[in-house]
């Protein structure tokens, strides 16, 4: 039998590969729509002091397939960080980090 905690918190992981090939871990946070824009919130799982979160915008490519991008326009970047940073204060996803 399955234990659903454990494949809820399996569900929430996604593996993400640098431009150099190397794998890299993370826990999806929340995902932000904002103007027709949505956004993931992800934790890197790896040993590192620094916990901090990154975000980026969702899309598809060519094939039809969702892929995140890096958000370059840094206006964009403080709005969604922006958001995210109140939804956490008002306590609206359980989150806190």
């Amino acid at each position: 039998m399955v234990d659903n905690e454990s494949r809820m918190e399996e569900e929430n992981i996604i593996v993400l590969t640098d431009e150099e090939g190397n794998e890299h871990e993370f826990e999806v946070l929340d995902i932000l729509e904002i103007d027709d824009n949505e956004y993931a919130i992800l934790l890197p799982l790896e040993d590192n002091e620094e916990e901090e979160a990154i975000i980026l915008r969702t899309g598809l490519d060519e094939n039809g397939e969702e892929i995140l991008y890096e958000i370059e326009d840094d206006d964009e970047w403080e709005m969604v960080a922006e958001t995210w940073q109140k939804l956490v204060a008002a306590g609206d996803n359980g989150e806190a980090f």
